[in-house]
């Protein structure tokens, strides 16, 4: 039986803007992300009013996350059920800073990072590898809680790009070749232990364009 999953990016933050990692840094979203976040909502009450049904709406515990997902919650009745494992990788040290700081600040630790070696975390931070399986493993009891059923999860760029990888068989160190957008809904069938992606990146809810999570782009996570 098929469960399928809408993974929805958060909206823009002021640091997705100047590119600076917040990994677990609780930051809002900024006055675009709310109105990002807003349109997602009103798509989503449309589409539920044409039979697209939600069963269920879970969220990271991230502020950002959460203040995506509550609109959608509000517009369609449904509560938002909070769960810190689909957290955004933790990067430790390197959180706070954008690429250029990461270099200057920790000169070794960065030039491993752009080695793309999955087990590699920074300072008190993941590793990819580590990441990658708590976030297959936050997954599958909400499959098993919903089969045959329709739920959002409203999450973060580096758990999407670690849904795709899951989904595609793709390898934790190639180089990401997809996008990842705030507020983007990313439709993902499960069943049988697999993935298959349905879409990916829709944006059409948006006026304008949406942002890409590729301020790290060399670096082995999101």
């Amino acid at each position: 039986m098929t469960t399928q999953i809408l993974f929805i990016r958060h909206g823009e933050t002021d640091w997705n803007r100047i590119k600076r990692i917040q990994g677990h840094i609780d930051i809002p979203l900024a006055t675009t992300g709310v109105a990002q976040a807003r349109r997602l909502a009103q798509r989503l009450a449309d589409e539920a009013k044409q039979g697209a049904r939600l069963d269920a709406i879970y969220s990271s515990d991230l502020q950002r996350a959460q203040q995506t997902a509550q609109p959608i919650g509000e517009a369609l009745g449904l509560p938002l059920q909070s769960r810190e494992n689909l957290r955004e990788r933790s990067y430790g040290a390197f959180q706070g800073h954008d690429s250029d700081e990461i270099a200057l600040r920790f000169p070794d630790e960065y030039a491993q990072w752009q080695t793309r070696d999955p087990g590699f975390a920074p300072p008190e931070g993941e590793s990819h590898r580590v990441f990658y399986h708590r976030i297959v493993h936050a997954i599958e009891p909400l499959v098993a809680a919903h089969p045959g059923g329709r739920i959002a999860c409203v999450t973060h760029g580096g758990v999407l790009d670690c849904v795709r990888r899951f989904a595609t068989g793709m390898r934790l160190d190639a180089p990401r070749d997809y996008p990842l957008l705030n507020t983007s809904l990313n439709v993902v069938d499960y069943g049988d232990g697999r993935a298959t992606i349905v879409s990916w990146a829709d944006v059409t809810h948006l006026d304008a364009g949406s942002a890409d999570d590729d301020g790290f782009r060399k670096g082995p996570g999101r």
